[in-house]
């Protein structure tokens, strides 16, 4: 087949699926039927791990708000401000071996003397300070419920780094086994709405 055309098919399946999914989730479920049948041809040729978590996320929170050949985006899928699920995955070793490919994102403000710990605890949750966001990225949901439940710990004092490192290792080991703590199962905190960011402040040289 020619890949050009390969190519300029899947940027048309993009393009309808996006433009078509710009209504949101209020559509008859004729409409929500076509559009996981859009977007399960999106990502027909996604490597195994997106592919899956993919499926995963369409079936919780409906079809995504934004699509490319090499996203998927849902925003104010609540919990979260936004989700975003990439084809390209990232390798990442802690606590095991697995790849990254879905960041979830909350309104968060981080103690900017607290920013080396984060860091230290896990380099996938990702703290902004001047949007006043904290995502985590994983390949479950459930580890990003466990990954910002830890790092909320270490934010507010709660647990050291190395406490944090040793519970989230131990806890993902018993996930695997099929035991669910709170901790995977949702968000152990009150989560803020808006509010969050910190744009600083313009330094004396600059006013």
């Amino acid at each position: 087949m020619n890949n050009r055309f390969v190519v300029n098919n899947r940027f048309v399946v993009a393009s309808a699926l996006a433009a078509a999914l710009t209504v949101g989730f209020n559509v008859p479920p004729s409409a929500q039927s076509a559009e996981k049948s859009k977007a399960d041809a999106m990502i027909a040729d996604w490597p195994a791990t997106p592919q899956k978590v993919a499926r995963e996320m369409i079936a919780g929170y409906g079809p995504p708000h934004e699509a490319t050949s090499s996203m998927l985006v849902w925003h104010a899928n609540s919990p979260w401000k936004r989700t975003i699920l990439s084809r390209d995955e990232v390798p990442h070793e802690f606590p095991m071996k697995h790849t990254d490919v879905l960041e979830q994102s909350i309104d968060y403000r981080v103690p900017p003397d607290r920013f080396d710990e984060l860091a230290a605890y896990d380099g996938s949750v990702i703290v902004e300070r001047t949007k006043g966001e904290m995502s985590a990225r994983c390949d479950k949901e459930e580890m990003n419920f466990l990954a910002l439940n830890l790092a909320n710990d270490v934010a507010t004092g709660k647990k050291t780094v190395t406490e944090a490192r040793e519970f989230y290792a131990k806890t993902a080991m018993a996930f695997k086994e099929g035991k669910k703590d709170p901790y995977t199962q949702g968000l152990q905190f009150t989560v803020g709405k808006g509010g969050t960011g910190d744009p600083d402040k313009p330094m004396p040289m600059m006013k």
